[in-house]
């Protein structure tokens, strides 16, 4: 008996799915292959709609390979994300128990870390499962495991002995509040009102500078002006030396190209030690470096009164003091761009830190044969291989609009910073006894490890190989490698995606993915960015226990299309539940309507000769929807493949086909009609709503038993 509605038991056809090995593709040998990881979720919490969104693209664009006859890999895993987890521990322990990772030590500390990550990848390995991802379990990965270890030991090395990798001092974003380096990535700017401040470091200074930071200024030691304005030529080369409110500075004129001469004055009071725009400038000039703030956010010793201030009250001080000597000239209010820690909040001060940095510009000897648009032999850098992957088409960006950001960004990378001064991640493999270094191995207990961490983006980075167990040279690694797609939001092309570019390509040789499919971000039916405080979040597990993971998987697929960002609501995921219970019911009509003589019921799904010329007409209507929604998959347009499944089942199947059906003098024909019409589409349907279509399928009288999710593909 076929239930009159459809009670979707996701849990039960999934738990066949992994009993039959489905998602295993050893179990499936094909000739082609197709690859594909899981961009590793964070094991902070919970998943979130966008991760949803990828999940669905990513689990379309998996089944239908796999209906088409390739031997389908698609790798599981999590994060250990480093500074968001163990700032999300560090909350924990502080509002729970008062205390500080400190407090705890290391060792105790890492423990509650690695529960709490536990916890976590628990909760997300079961949302993954929930949204019907047909993942390999069997080959599931974690960025802080044994191998994983393994891989990024072998990959710090490898960069080490090339002298990619350097220990140094140079600017580095720093986060007061967690007391660590931080990635670009993980700095949020957030927009305040600011003050930007006319004046002279002296009554005699022959300039007036503008700066909306004055507290930076006592570590000034130069003016850069642009070469081409007349207003400055002349100094341009002079020395002078200056009593600013107290401190002595010796400020050097400089001639500096990147110096815009119609912001403020169009001089630019030059602080080495506090600005990355300066701190090029300086190395351009060969300028001195002059530390003001230390790691708390206060000022340093040696500058008088303001010494041991917070930034804010040496800031006001500094204004108080230029006013009282008549040095201000003028104050000018402006809209300013806060840079703040994403994860603690914490105002971000660029500050002159020794740090590990994997060099970006430096000239290497490439050692692998494998990439076409590099030689072996040849020298080269890591931006220039980064840039030719995509520029020479090895890599297809869609949409293909992100090709020029990717450029932009590339163009403007500086050396990264890789070192982090938090507990739990990756210990950075590098051992010191007196002067002496070690890198890669301890040589005995005499020696000490560095104390630092690596930065997450550094094992991430290495995902798509690492994941298949490099550096053993395996068969997985061998058959899977380069993987055919990498899907993720636009938000981190440049932070995961072009790091994987970089690591693959200098490591193996080889490019990481042939394709980059970008999804946009999640927003509400206002186009706003979801979040707690606006209260128009919507958990994706909610909305899977209310109306199932088929209509959210349809929900954020349709009007989906690449790079863009998806407008979510509650009437939209129930429009698609609408549609779910659609496709039952014309179903149940069709399962109902089939005779139950097994002669007769054999005779209608056996053959297609009993079709006359309206059934035939509609059996070439069908073929052309099948090879426009196949067209739709293979140009990676998976909104215009649903609306389009949408649109012909509904209207056309349903309200049409069927319909006619029941009027038609030759019932076997009309029967075969719908039998034909309705198995072929479930089909297509699949990779949409795998749970609707798989229960479906389980009830519809067949030639063979089997699972649709290993049926072939629509011809």
């Amino acid at each position: 008996m076929i239930p009159k509605h459809y009670q979707p038991n996701e849990s039960e056809i999934y738990s066949l799915w992994q009993k039959q090995n489905c998602f295993n593709p050893d179990f499936n040998l094909k000739k082609k292959t197709f690859s594909m990881i899981l961009p590793p979720p964070n094991v902070t919490g919970v998943l979130h709609l966008g991760h949803a969104l990828g999940i669905t693209i990513e689990d379309i664009m998996v089944r239908y390979h796999r209906m088409k006859g390739y031997q389908t890999l698609w790798l599981p895993g999590t994060d250990h994300a480093a500074i968001a987890t163990q700032s999300k521990v560090e909350k924990i322990l502080e509002k729970e128990e008062k205390k500080t990772r400190h407090d705890l030590g290391r060792e105790k500390f890492l423990e509650m870390v690695n529960d709490f990550a536990n916890q976590s990848h628990d909760t997300i390995v079961e949302q993954i499962k929930m949204m019907g991802a047909s993942v390999d379990w069997s080959r599931e990965a974690y960025t802080l495991d044994s191998q994983r270890a393994k891989a990024v030991n072998q990959a710090f090395l490898e960069f080490y002995k090339t002298g990619l990798i350097y220990r140094g001092v140079r600017i580095v974003n720093w986060d007061p509040k967690g007391q660590t380096t931080v990635s670009d990535d993980e700095v949020v700017y957030q927009e305040s009102p600011g003050t930007l401040y006319y004046f002279r470091y002296s009554k005699d200074f022959p300039i007036v500078i503008a700066t909306t930071r004055p507290e930076t200024k006592l570590g000034d030691t130069a003016v850069a002006v642009n070469p081409n304005d007349k207003r400055y030529q002349k100094y341009i080369g002079q020395e002078f030396k200056v009593d600013f409110l107290g401190c002595s500075l010796k400020i050097k004129v400089v001639a500096d190209k990147e110096v815009d001469p119609d912001f403020g004055t169009g001089a630019l009071g030059v602080t080495p030690a506090h600005s990355f725009i300066d701190w090029q400038i300086s190395e351009r000039n060969n300028l001195e470096l002059k530390q003001v703030i230390n790691e708390y956010g206060k000022i340093m010793p040696g500058f008088n009164d303001y010494s041991g201030m917070k930034i804010n009250q040496a800031r006001e001080l500094i204004v108080e003091r230029l006013k009282e000597n008549n040095l201000l000239e003028k104050e000018e209010s402006l809209t300013i761009n806060i840079a703040r820690a994403e994860r603690t909040n914490g105002v971000i001060e660029p500050l002159p830190k020794e740090q590990w940095f994997i060099d970006v510009n430096k000239e290497f000897i490439f050692p692998h044969k494998s990439l076409s648009f590099v030689k072996k032999g040849e020298k080269t850098t890591l931006k220039k291989i980064m840039k030719k992957a995509v520029m020479k088409k090895e890599i297809m960006i869609v949409p293909k609009r992100f090709e020029k950001i990717y450029f932009h960004w590339i163009d403007n990378l500086r050396d990264w910073c890789i070192s982090r001064q938090i507990w739990f991640g990756h210990q950075i493999p590098a051992y010191y006894k007196d002067n002496e270094i070690s890198v890669g191995h301890k040589p005995s207990d005499e020696w000490t490890q560095d104390p630092d961490t690596l930065d997450t983006w550094f094992s991430s980075g290495l995902w798509t190989f690492s994941t298949l167990n490099w550096p053993d040279k395996t068969n997985d690694l061998k058959k899977y490698h380069p993987t055919s797609v990498l899907e993720t939001g636009y938000d981190i092309l440049f932070f995961w995606v072009a790091r994987m570019i970089l690591m693959t390509c200098f490591l193996l040789g080889e490019i990481p993915f042939k394709v980059v499919y970008l999804h946009g971000l999640i927003r509400d039916e206002q186009g706003r960015k979801m979040s707690k405080s606006l209260g128009n979040s919507i958990n994706p597990t909610d909305v899977i226990k209310n109306y199932g993971a088929d209509a959210l998987r349809m929900s954020l697929i349709v009007g989906s299309a690449p790079g863009n960002d998806v407008k979510i609501s509650e009437s939209k995921i129930k429009a698609q539940k609408h549609f779910a219970n659609k496709i039952w019911n014309a179903s149940r009509y069709v399962l109902l309507s089939l005779p139950e003589d097994k002669k007769e019921l054999n005779e209608i799904i056996s053959n297609t000769d009993l079709l006359d010329s309206r059934n035939l007409f509609w059996k070439k209507e069908l073929e052309k929807h099948i090879e426009k929604v196949t067209k739709d998959i293979d140009n990676y347009r998976f909104d215009l493949a649903a609306e389009k499944i949408y649109h012909y089942f509904w209207h056309t199947f349903a309200d049409v086909i069927i319909e006619e059906s029941k009027t038609q003098e030759n019932k076997k024909a009309a029967l075969q009609s719908i039998y034909f019409q309705l198995t072929q589409q479930l089909k297509l349907i699949h990779p949409f709503m795998p749970f609707l279509t798989e229960t479906i399928w389980k009830l519809i009288p067949k030639k063979k038993d089997g699972l649709i999710i290993t049926e072939e593909w629509p011809k």
